[in-house]
This record gives structure tokens, C-alpha cells and sequence, in this order.
């Protein structure tokens, strides 16, 4: 019914050249920079908070970070406290509302931000006294109220409820909750259940046991002078009582036994989520901390890593493919190596992020691979310096993670003298094809049967189910047969019968809709008009401006995109056309060649399935008949992409259901209409198609 359009931000690159360079050959890198990191100046006071102040008067500003830095905690049946405890945190204080507080902030331009066990601020330097005391005042006396708990509870189950059926969401729970084990804080689930668990004497009890003193940092950074920061710390966090947070254990984090493929069924999947991963033991004072970041940054660091170069820009398979290692001090982290894939392409993808993680292990990197690694590095290490927050981190890090004094100022140089026997080595120990836990989220009716094909190194890769709460299952069946008498001409009667019926859906002369979306934090607009006269209007706007518009007035149209206008050619006004109808069932019904291919899952919902053209499937739900969902399979950059339109939240106007939910996904690229305002045989006119 109705087909949406995705756009692409183009970027210019300009380079100017003063003198002939040989560039077939790689500049030989300079010495490394001396790191000029100015140590902090620190305290303490009696209560057990370490106060760390480093002086730069270069701008007339200052940052203020706290930070816990206590174990992770194990929330069990009441997962979500720790959720809810940081988002009651800032909300004023019990000498200052929450309206009057963040009237100040403002007031002063300045920034103040909470979590459960952390908080940050940074205002103009004169300033500092009264943001560090609101700071303070908010830290050390947390304004809990029962109405605004019930706010921050309602949001989030809110938020639970939209990941419900997220792909995106739902695979990465999981793939932390079989790394990790759901009894432990990596791996547990926050469910709509476990919130309703919580009550607001919870999350003072965890506001009590946990953002306490013993394991607190502050780090004071700008233009301000030690006495005073250490007057106003003094006075300002004395009165925070002295108390260490509970010692938990939990169980221990366990590697698969053997390669194998955990498979997580979910039918509305328009792309497979894949993560090939394996637990880590690594700490940032280990020896061989830079040589595993090194090599991983080769593997799957960026846009000219292995993965990368590999799975997009030889295959095609994806829009990126990457890869991370974790460190952890308080015990195991998660090396990963990810990919979100067509579904076509979802056992071949398996089998190539498997290979690029055996052939970096088994083989020695190449010595421009190193090269690139450590360039980039650099450059990442040297432009991060510019930030107040940078510096910050790194003296929270030597601290927390009893690193060197001299760890970051002789950084550059141990990532020079990382050697490829190092990187090699590393990723010997990090990197595993042996016992890796090789998640995939995805539409088993198209993916499953090749999946339990993959073989690596000539073994079979054994497949393994779990649900959406990654809990062992089934293997799913898909063998839902149709009942007799069912067809693709009566699946379209039934749909245009529960929508309205044909004399009704015949007496629509024209509709408007419009509908908005969010982009980034930007309203997407999305206006419609359609009549029985062959005429067609969609114009996408972006913050009230025209992105990308298309008009068709009976046997001529044209698209404009940025301004740019271009009248459509005979193929494209006759693709156009076939989309523009108001109810195209009806032409679907009078062309015939639609045929029924079976019933599948569409969500938690089951659907007949009916192939309109080689390019285009729509599902009807067997129950309702209403339709839920239209895939087009398209070309995109020159990849065969699917484009995939889910409806929803169907509602009358004037006899007639319209769904005002529309879901577009294409890639990784995901957006939710809804539908604000339809209008039948009203509110359109001849002007809307010049």
C-alpha cells in the first residue's frame, strides 16, 4: 500500500598537493610524540573518597566526574533496580525540587548527569563552587519520591515492551546471556516482570548499599586551583557516611564446549544478527593488553579490517561486519565478532567470520596491516587528548586498574614496538574458532536449513536452539499446512472484506495521510495522497523540509530528491503506478498471477503467505486476514537488499480500516510511522499532483 524511501548523507573529500609524492609508497613513520600527560594532584578525605584535580587554565572551564568503582551486581528477581535507582538520581535533592534544580543548570549553562553509581558535571570555571555543590547536594541526598518513581518505572517498562519483537535487542541479550549465564550481572534480563518486582524502598536500599564512598573517585579537571577544590570537596562531601558496598558472588562464566551455532528464531526478522564470540581474560595491566587491541583492531576494527573488507566489500554480504575485545577486571569479558546479513547469505557469513578468525590465529599479519593498526592508534590516542573527559579517564584508569604512573605517556611507544609475533600471539589466546558460541538471530524458515549445513575445516557445526530468553527449545517446524479450499484469490477477498468490503474500498475517490517517524532525533514527516484517478503524491520531510518527493499524474510523473528534480521514465512511472493505487488488492484480484506459497510466522502471528511478482511477498494473517506485512526484494548499491513494510494498530475512518502503525526496515536502517491524521474522499486536490 504504501512503499517509503531511505536516504544516504553524501560526503566530499578534497585533497590538495604542493609537491610530486611518490604514492605507491607508504611514509616512513616518525618517532613517537612525547605524551605530555599532567599527573593529578590528590587526597583523600576520611570517609574513603580519592579526590584527583588536574589544573589546566588554558579555557575557563572545568569538569567534575564521580565514579563508583564497585563490582557489578547481581539483581536477580528484581533486575532493573540498578536502572531505576540512576534515573531517580539528579532529580533535585531533598533541600531543592526537581523543577528548581534543573532551572539552575540551565540557568548557569552548565551539564549534570547521573547514574546509579556515577555522575558528571562541567560548567564554566566560575561557576565550579555551585555546580560541585549541587552536585553534592544531589549525590548525597536523592530527592526518591514515589511519583516520579512511578514515572521512571512506566518508561521503562515502555522501552522493555518496544524491544519485545526488536531483532537487534532480543540478539543481544541473548548473546551476553549464553556468554555470560543469566545468574550472572553480565547476562541476567531486566523483564517487565522483574520491574514490577521492584519497589521504591528497593532502590533506596540500593541507593544505600551500593553508591557509598569506599570505591569512589572524583576527578576535578580545568581551570581551578587545587586549595580551593580541595576546600570544596571537603565541605561539600564530608558529610558522606563512611560504608562499603556488599561483597556478592556469582556463578562463573563458563566458554562453550566446542564451535556450535545457537540459534534464536525470530519470524519477523528482515536480516540475521551473527556473533561469533568466545569469553576473554583480559585485564589493562596485562602485558599483552596493546597486542590484543592491535590485533583485533586488524581483524574487525574499522572499515579496512579484515571482516570488513571481507564480508562487505568482497561479498556483499553486509553493511559492515566488526569485531571488540572487553577487558575486565572484576572477571571474564567477551571477545565478538559481529555481522548483521541478508538472510540469503546468513550461512555463508557464519563460515567466513569463522575463517577470518582461524586465519589471523593461524597465520602472521601482514607488516602494512601493522602498519595501519598502529597508525590509526595513534591518531585516535593523540586527538583524544584533546578532550577534559580523556584525561579524566586516563587518571581514573591508573588508579582503578593499577596501571603504571607512566602507562599513557609511554603508550605510543609500546604500540610501536607491538610485533607481528605479538599480534599473532594474542590472537592465539583471545581468538577462538575452536570453542566459539556462534549466535545467530534470524528467520529460521529461510535461514535454518543451510545453516545446519556449515562446516568448519571439513566438521559440521552442530545447531543448538534457544528462545527469545535464551532458554534452551525446540528445533522450530515450519510444516504449517493450509486448509483445504484456501487460495490466493480467496486470502485477497478475505482482506479486502475485513477491511471495509469492496463496495466501500470502490466509493474511496481519494485518501491523505500523514504520518511521522524519528530520525536520529529528527521528526521524519511522511505525507500521502492517492486517488482512483491515477494520481499520486509522497513527500518525505526532514524537520519540515522536502527530502525526497514523488508525483504521479496519470501518464506522467516525476521524483525530486534535495531539490534535484527528474521526470520518471515509462519503467519507472509503471513500477510507481503499481504502488500509487489506493488499494492495489483490488488490482491484484483483476490482474490474477498472484500465488499462495504456504503460511509462515510473521511475528507471534501467523500469516498466508502470497508472491505477488518475483520481487514483491506479502503476508495476511490467517486469523484476521488483515495484512501484516510486504517484502520487496530490491537493488541497492548494486546488493539485492529487502525492504520490508510490517502494518499495524489497524483503525476505522469513515468504514474503512487503515493500519496507523507502519514499521519500514531496509538493512540496518529501521522506521516507525505512525500514522497521525487520515483522511478519505477529503483534503486532496488537482494542485497536490503538479
Amino acid at each position: 500500500m504504501k512503499k517509503l524511501f531511505l536516504f544516504s548523507m553524501l560526503s566530499l573529500f578534497f585533497a590538495t598537493s604542493f609537491a610530486q609524492v611518490d604514492r605507491t609508497k607508504q611514509p616512513e613513520p616518525g618517532p613517537a610524540p612525547e605524551i605530555n600527560l599532567q599527573e593529578p594532584v590528590t587526597f583523600s578525605l576520611k570517609n574513603g573518597l580519592k579526590v584527583m584535580v588536574v589544573e589546566n587554565h588554558k579555557l575557563p572551564r572545568v569538569s567534575i566526574q564521580l565514579t563508583l568503582d564497585n563490582p557489578p551486581v547481581l539483581e536477580g528477581e528484581k533486575a532493573g533496580v540498578q536502572s531505576l535507582a540512576g534515573s531517580l538520581m539528579g532529580n533535585g535533592s531533598k533541600s531543592i525540587s526537581k523543577d528548581d534544580f534543573n532551572e539552575e543548570v540551565d540557568f548557569l549553562g552548565a551539564r549534570l548527569n547521573f547514574g546509579a553509581t556515577s555522575a558528571f558535571a562541567s560548567s564554566l570555571s566560575k561557576y565550579f563552587p555551585r555546580i560541585l555543590e549541587l552536585m553534592a547536594d544531589a549525590a548525597l541526598n536523592p530527592n526518591f519520591t514515589q511519583e516520579e518513581f512511578e514515572k521512571e518505572k512506566a518508561k521503562l517498562i515502555t522501552g522493555l515492551k518496544t524491544q519485545e519483537n526488536d531483532v537487534s535487542a532480543i540478539a543481544s541479550r541473548v548473546q551476553s546471556a549464553l556468554a555470560y549465564g543469566k545468574n550472572h550481572p553480565r547476562g541476567e534480563f531486566t523483564t517487565e516482570q522483574t520491574v514490577n518486582n521492584v519497589s521504591l524502598l528497593d532502590v533506596e536500599n540500593f541507593y544505600r548499599d551500593y553508591f557509598v564512598p569506599a570505591n569512589a573517585y572524583l576527578v576535578v579537571i580545568g581551570d581551578i586551583e587545587f586549595d580551593q577544590v580541595k576546600e570544596l570537596v571537603t565541605k561539600n562531601f564530608t558529610p558522606w557516611t563512611k560504608a562499603v558496598p556488599p561483597s556478592l558472588s556469582y556463578s562463573e562464566p563458563k566458554d562453550a564446549q566446542y564451535t556450535q551455532i545457537n540459534f534464536v528464531d525470530m519470524p519477523n526478522a528482515v536480516q540475521s544478527e551473527i556473533s561469533v564470540q568466545n569469553l576473554v581474560d583480559l585485564k589493562m595491566k596485562d602485558e599483552d593488553y596493546l597486542d590484543a587491541l592491535i590485533a583485533n583492531r586488524i581483524l574487525g576494527g574499522g572499515a579496512q579490517a579484515r571482516l570488513f573488507l571481507n564480508l562487505r566489500e568482497d561479498k556483499g554480504y553486509t553493511y559492515g561486519s566488526y569485531s571488540g575485545i572487553g577487558n575486565n577486571k572484576f572477571g571474564p569479558s567477551t571477545f565478538r565478532a559481529t555481522a548483521s546479513v541478508r538472510n540469503m547469505v546468513t550461512d555463508s557469513s557464519v563460515v567466513e567470520l569463522l575463517k577470518e578468525i582461524d586465519k589471523i590465529s593461524s597465520e602472521p599479519v601482514t607488516a602494512e596491516e601493522l602498519a595501519n593498526a598502529k597508525a590509526k592508534y595513534v591518531g585516535n590516542f593523540v586527538m583524544a587528548l584533546e578532550r577534559p573527559q580523556t584525561i579524566a579517564n586516563y587518571a581514573l584508569n591508573i588508579e582503578t586498574e593499577g596501571l603504571p604512573k607512566d602507562f599513557y605517556k609511554t603508550y605510543l611507544e609500546r604500540i610501536n614496538a607491538v610485533s607481528i609475533d605479538d599480534v599473532q600471539n594474542a590472537s592465539k589466546k583471545y581468538f577462538s574458532s575452536s570453542n566459539a558460541r556462534v549466535v545467530v538471530t534470524g528467520k529460521g524458515s529461510e535461514v535454518l536449513e543451510n545453516l545446519e549445513n556449515v562446516k568448519l575445516n571439513g566438521k559440521a557445526v552442530p545447531v543448538l536452539y534457544y528462545d527469545k530468553i535464551a532458554e534452551k527449545a525446540e528445533k522450530p517446524n515450519y510444516d504449517t499446512a493450509v486448509p483445504e479450499g484456501i487460495t490466493a484469490t480467496s486470502v485477497l477477498e478475505k482482506y479486502i472484506e475485513v477491511i471495509g468490503g469492496k463496495a466501500k474500498l470502490d466509493a474511496v475517490e481519494s485518501y491523505a495521510m500523514l504520518a511521522e517517524a524519528e530520525m536520529q532525533g529528527m521528526k521524519l514527516e511522511l505525507e500521502m495522497k492517492k486517488t482512483s484517478k491515477e494520481q499520486f503524491m509522497q513527500d518525505v520531510r526532514v524537520m519540515g523540509n522536502s527530502m525526497q518527493k514523488q508525483v504521479i499524474d496519470g501518464d506522467k510523473g516525476y521524483m525530486m530528491a534535495q531539490g534535484q528534480r527528474k521526470d520518471l521514465s515509462e519503467e519507472e512511472l509503471k513500477k510507481l503506478k503499481e504502488e500509487s493505487a489506493a488499494f492495489p488488492e483490488l488490482n491484484y484480484l483483476i490482474a490474477g498471477g498472484i500465488t499462495l506459497e504456504g503460511a509462515e510466522a510473521v511475528g507471534d502471528k501467523k500469516a498466508y503467505k502470497l508472491k505477488i511478482t518475483d520481487e514483491k511477498t506479502v503476508f495476511y494473517d490467517v486469523e484476521t486476514g488483515l495484512k501484516l506485512q510486504e517484502v520487496n526484494n530490491i537493488e541497492a548499491g548494486g546488493q539485492q537488499m529487502q525492504q520490508t513494510l510490517s502494518y499495524d494498530d489497524y483503525k476505522e475512518v469513515s468504514g474503512i480500516k487503515f493500519p496507523f502503525k507502519l514499521v519500514q526496515t531496509m538493512g540496518p536502517q529501521k522506521f516507525d510511522f505512525i500514522v497521525k491524521e487520515i483522511k478519505v474522499n477529503d483534503g486532496v486536490n488537482a494542485a497536490d499532483f503538479e
